[in-house]
């Protein structure tokens, strides 16, 4: 498949992708992910290894695109977690704040 990153075309196959990846380690993963064989690689060390150009140079969207043509499973940022409010919070909820004089 014929894409464009950082304004320049690739002819990339998944084949070529998961070869490319082949015996790269995964940075720990914080924003969105590509998953590529069975372990999960940061956006941009995936876009580094396979244009073989500095991150800086192109976007996490454009190698997403990418990816996502090509049928791997790519994940978008963690949810925030849901945190329950403290037994003390929600005493305090239901008594209203303090009104101030």
């Amino acid at each position: 498949m014929r894409c464009v990153i950082a304004r320049f075309p690739f002819d990339l196959t998944k084949a070529g992708v998961q070869e490319s990846m082949k015996g790269v380690k995964p940075e720990t993963v914080v924003g969105e992910s590509v998953v590529i064989g069975r372990r999960a690689y940061p956006v941009m060390q995936v876009g580094q290894v396979i244009t073989r150009q500095d991150r800086r140079d192109f976007s996490a969207g454009e190698v997403i695109r990418a990816m996502a043509q090509l049928g791997f499973v790519v994940r978008g940022l963690p949810e925030a977690p849901v945190v329950a409010p403290s037994p003390l919070q929600q005493a305090s909820a239901m008594l209203g704040s303090p009104v101030s004089v």
